[in-house]
């Protein structure tokens, strides 16, 4: 019995959730179930939080996964098998997946969450509705910060260092605002929610929401509003240029807070064309995701698909 289902944990900094999916039909979901990370106690205490919320859903279910897979806040490095670029920093440096088969008692697969969101549309969400045979996938995150992941062939692809799809750190701006990478004007550091509303504060000389500063912007009512959604446009723009001339995805997925700003789609989309290498022409979908928060778990249930 334990074979017929997927099991994913999308091991998050406020909350842990489990999913199981049916493996024949995966869209059946079979139970979900979450419970607090309570990171602040540290590495300890999420490894047996992730035990307790196992334990919790096997005796819901009245059997154990042999299989668990984890969408995790960073990467497990393929040499040291140790974790890395975890916002959750209690978590770097640890061997994360051999201390969680040791908790579980079962064969585990991470991926960074990234990853596991790509992998999930590309499977069961959005990619199905605009491209089903697509063989190449990018899954963008622009929200407080800015990720990616690649998907080829139905199989998530960690890379040789395992940071296979880390778009948002990328330079994109020579000299710009210094990043928590240690580089300075990554990607991340233009585009994503908190580094436009610095830069229209910057411009206008006080705060604003990223939504309100969308809509002045539509309103033509605020030329710091102007500057910052052309910035956004421009420097999506390039960004996602690179991205089409590098691995030239079928389709590209873009969820995150920022994502959700239709202009993206529309005026976003005619900025790639002033840069890629392909004569000016962009035919690459480029779409909002389908699956919402569920995405990361229902990718990491999917790793074992």
């Amino acid at each position: 019995m334990e074979n017929l289902y997927n099991w994913g944990i999308d091991l998050g900094g406020t909350k842990i959730e489990c999913a199981v999916l049916d493996r024949q039909d995966p869209t059946k979901v079979i139970h979900r179930e979450r419970i607090d990370t309570e990171s602040a106690k540290g590495y300890e205490h999420i490894m047996a939080q992730v035990g307790r919320l196992i334990d919790s859903v096997s005796s819901k279910l009245g059997f154990r996964p042999v299989q668990v897979g984890f969408a995790t806040p960073g990467v497990l490095d393929p040499t040291s098998q140790t974790m890395k670029n975890c916002n959750t920093t209690s978590m770097n440096g640890k061997p994360m997946a051999k201390d969680l088969a040791r908790v579980l008692g079962c064969e585990v697969r991470l991926a960074n969450d990234a990853n596991c969101f790509a992998l999930a549309e590309a499977l069961l969400g959005a990619v199905q509705d605009v491209n089903p045979n697509a063989q190449i996938v990018f899954g963008i995150i622009m929200g407080t910060g800015v990720g990616g992941g690649l998907v080829v062939h139905g199989q998530v692809v960690n890379g040789f260092h395992g940071i296979g799809g880390e778009w948002g750190h990328n330079i994109l701006e020579e000299g710009g605002d210094p990043c928590y990478c240690g580089k300075s004007g990554c990607v991340e550091k233009v585009i994503s929610g908190p580094a436009l509303e610095l830069f229209y504060e910057r411009q206008a000389g006080q705060k604003k929401k990223l939504k309100d500063i969308v809509q002045a912007y539509q309103d033509h009512s605020d030329p710091a509003a102007d500057l910052t959604v052309r910035r956004l446009m421009d420097s999506f723009g390039r960004a996602v240029s690179t991205l089409i001339n590098v691995i030239d995805p079928d389709v590209i997925v873009v969820g995150g807070g920022v994502g959700n700003i239709d202009l993206l789609y529309t005026e976003g989309y005619d900025c790639i064309k002033k840069y890629i290498f392909n004569s000016g022409e962009v035919l690459t979908p480029i779409v909002k995701p389908k699956l919402g928060d569920s995405a990361g778990v229902f990718g990491a249930a999917m790793l074992f698909s």
